[in-house]
């Protein structure tokens, strides 16, 4: 019993022992990613690194890092605002224990390194708003446990890639504002877990495919300043978790599909810049109780401006200006209190502004210039004391101004 008692202290002992030198010696090839990291580095206006990032301290108390209680392993690198200037080293694939990785706002550049695939478990990678160059990395698709990607405001070229369709754990897609070209791969669709795909301002053609409708947990479309076509097809109508769909300046065709209005959670509809056509359904905010923003300028949408307007309580932004509306502008549109911008210029629009629009004290911009508008100027408008913007020229409006 004795000898059994002393074997397992001694196994104990072993184990302490083992494990102790182990754990140093993650913490020492943490410690050489991140100087490596660290040499890379060539502007540090702030010292933030200069200042912190010493062999003499723990590494898990350096400026930015944040250790896992369990193995003392880097588990957090956040390096964001910092106006740092660099390359990122291939050893900083060694970090792998990493699950958040925030260098976004800083002045790094080149390539992204291969290694970086040996941080298996990283959930959020945010590169964003820097100057990195190249292809979209296809490798990005060897991490499984990935939930946020952003990489916008960036220069990546090239198309994306369908490797993207191996991270079903994806629920943030960002890559605006880069210079990605070629079409939206199907394979986007098959990220059912996918809440947000910001792909704005590239340069990317083609059509929408309808393969996103199988995302259903959708809650934001943004595609805007590329240089997509086709119509907006109906299936877009079947995305019922949208709170944003923002795609305007392409080159889209055909009219608005009306289901699109039956969303009773989405928040934000922008189709600016584009060349749709037909007109708006007439209970347009009969199920949009929570709009927001109509944005709708720059099109070849007409007939008249829909009574139901007025039940889109929460709409902060109209903006119907350079299509071909026409018609009166009716004074149910008096009703929504929270409107703060109105954009009715270049239309056809006649008769008289409503007096009720005067009674909109949040309103800032206001803008009915080009149109056939008759009648006196509501003395109401100008008593708005939020109001920056007023423009009314070119109109038939008669009588004075106070």
């Amino acid at each position: 019993m004795e000898k059994a008692f002393i074997s397992f202290l001694l196994l104990l002992q072993y184990y302490i022992i083992s494990s102790s030198a182990m754990t140093q010696l993650n913490i020492s090839t943490d410690q050489l990613a991140l100087l490596s990291l660290k040499s890379q580095i060539i502007s540090d206006p702030f010292h933030y690194m200069d200042e912190s990032w010493s062999p003499a301290a723990s590494v898990c108390h350096w400026v930015g890092i944040t250790c896992g209680s369990r193995h003392q392993r880097v588990m957090s690198l956040n390096l964001s605002n910092m106006a740092l200037t660099g390359v990122i080293p291939r050893e900083l694939g060694n970090l792998t224990f990493l699950v958040y990785l925030d260098l976004g706002s800083n002045n790094f550049h080149g390539n992204l390194p291969q290694e970086m695939t040996h941080v298996h478990r990283l959930k959020v990678l945010d590169l964003s708003i820097n100057s990195f160059s190249g292809e979209v990395p296809s490798w990005f698709g060897f991490l499984h446990q990935l939930q946020v990607l952003n990489l916008g405001n960036n220069s990546f070229a090239g198309s994306i890639p369908c490797s993207f369709s191996n991270v079903s754990t994806l629920e943030t897609l960002n890559l605006n504002f880069n210079s990605i070209e070629g079409q939206i791969p199907k394979v986007i669709g098959s990220l059912l877990n996918l809440q947000v795909l910001n792909l704005k301002g590239n340069k990317l053609v083609g059509f929408i495919h309808m393969s996103l409708s199988n995302a259903s947990r959708l809650e934001a479309l943004e595609i805007s300043y590329n240089s997509l076509q086709g119509n907006i097809l109906e299936w877009i109508g079947n995305l019922h978790n949208m709170k944003v769909l923002s795609i305007q300046a392409n080159q889209l065709t055909g009219s608005i599909p009306f289901i699109i209005f039956n969303i009773s959670r989405i928040e934000v509809v922008a189709f600016v810049d584009n060349r749709l056509s037909g007109y708006l359904p007439i209970g347009l905010c009969n199920d949009l109780s929570i709009l927001k923003g109509l944005h709708l300028s720059k099109n070849n949408l007409h007939s008249h401006m829909p009574t139901s307007l007025s039940n889109c309580s929460q709409l902060q932004i109209l903006s119907l200006s350079d299509n071909e509306f026409d018609g009166p502008i009716h004074t149910e549109i008096g009703r929504l209190s929270n409107l703060q911008t109105l954009f009715l210029g270049f239309n056809h629009f006649n008769g008289m502004i409503p007096q009720e629009i005067g009674n909109r004290v949040n309103l800032a911009e206001l803008a009915m210039e080009i149109n056939q508008i008759t009648g006196l100027v509501p003395i109401s408008i100008l008593n708005i004391s939020s109001l920056q913007i007023l423009s009314l020229s070119m109109n038939n409006f008669s009588g004075f101004l106070p």
